[in-house]
């Protein structure tokens, strides 16, 4: 199917502006969490905590926000993820509250094996999240058995089917890999120099998932790569993609982390646009009946209710933004220790 510029067309691509600036902003705090147990020192894991504490919370309000968006657009996709996906978002659901209550308790109390108690749980809830994040979206590209009402007719072990594991193990390094800038960026002294070696580590792993998984999204699940090959302009997202992902080590080489933590934004933002490109115009693919599909039109709200959303879009998402903006600018700078930290 051709682009057609409409209201359904719109509210697909403010969705998923929504949701990759979740996984933008809360990509480098999982991952940050994901590498917690590198560190052996509880200064170390202090530093660590409280170089996302001031924004780890506020970055989950895209993920509330794009929730919010998708339940008014397009309904039956909310119902349909959310009853045929309940156990599996139950569990990120799980993760990130475990991940949430380990960040507030740790320095609760002294003990030692109380902190260890916290910092084994944030850690593992961190990587939990963001590996079934990844298999969530490789579920959706992968594609989903539907019935003829666009009900999930499937069970939980469908949605563990070796192509979204893969996804989730992706999803999972590029984290790694945008985490361990973050820690370089927000870092100095010991830390600083104990971090910097993670990320050529991270980015080999990154490129291995990455490089896989998209030889799997050749062979195996066509109608992603369908759109793309019918216009062959978009090919300069996955080239962007790629040039970002090479100049990580480049400026992480020159020392300018600031400029590797931007490019790995960039490879994000490109990654989640080659995934939007190729889902279009489907929300939820279902697999083996494509014609049970879920896409923009028959599962959209009515043409006045996107109207208004709209309207209401935008005036919230530039407050939503200036909000992001403010507190980054607030806490921006190398992290101290203070007697309030974490």
């Amino acid at each position: 199917m051709n682009f057609t510029f409409d209201l359904n067309s719109i509210w697909f691509m403010l969705v998923g502006v929504l949701f990759t600036g979740y996984a933008i902003l809360d990509g480098f705090d999982l991952g940050v969490g994901a590498l917690h147990l590198f560190t052996r020192t509880d200064e170390e894991r202090r530093l660590m905590i409280n170089s996302i504490g001031p924004v780890w919370d506020g970055n989950e309000v895209w993920l509330v926000t794009g929730g919010g968006a998708l339940f008014a657009a397009f309904p039956i996709v909310y119902a349909t993820a959310f009853s045929g996906f309940y156990l599996a978002l139950m569990f990120v659901l799980f993760a990130l509250i475990f991940r949430a209550v380990a960040i507030e308790f740790r320095s609760k109390q002294p003990m030692l094996w109380w902190r260890r108690l916290w910092d084994i749980s944030f850690s593992a809830s961190s990587i939990t999240a963001s590996f079934l994040i990844g298999v969530a979206l490789g579920n959706i590209a992968w594609g989903v058995p539907l019935d003829a009402e666009h009900e999930f007719a499937g069970t939980f072990l469908t949605l563990l089917n070796p192509y979204s594991l893969m996804v989730g193990i992706t999803t999972l390094a590029l984290f790694i890999m945008h985490g361990s800038i973050y820690v370089v960026l927000k870092t100095e002294g010991a830390l600083h120099e104990k971090a910097r070696p993670w990320v050529n580590n991270a980015i080999i792993f990154f490129v291995i998932c990455y490089l896989s998984t998209t030889v799997a999204t050749l062979l195996y699940v066509p109608h992603m790569t369908e759109y793309i090959i019918g216009h062959p302009v978009l090919f300069v997202v996955p080239i962007l993609n790629m040039l970002a992902i090479a100049n990580i080590p480049r400026e992480i080489h020159h020392r300018r982390d600031f400029r590797a933590f931007l490019s790995s934004c960039a490879s994000m933002l490109a990654l989640l646009a080659l995934f939007g490109i190729g889902m279009y115009p489907y929300m939820i693919y279902s697999r083996p009946s494509p014609e049970n599909s879920l896409d923009i039109y028959n599962a959209a709200s009515s043409a006045r209710t996107l109207e208004i959303m709209l309207i209401i879009a935008v005036i919230g998402m530039p407050l939503v933004l200036s909000y992001t903006i403010v507190v980054y600018r607030i806490f921006r700078g190398k992290v101290k220790l203070e007697p309030t930290s974490y």
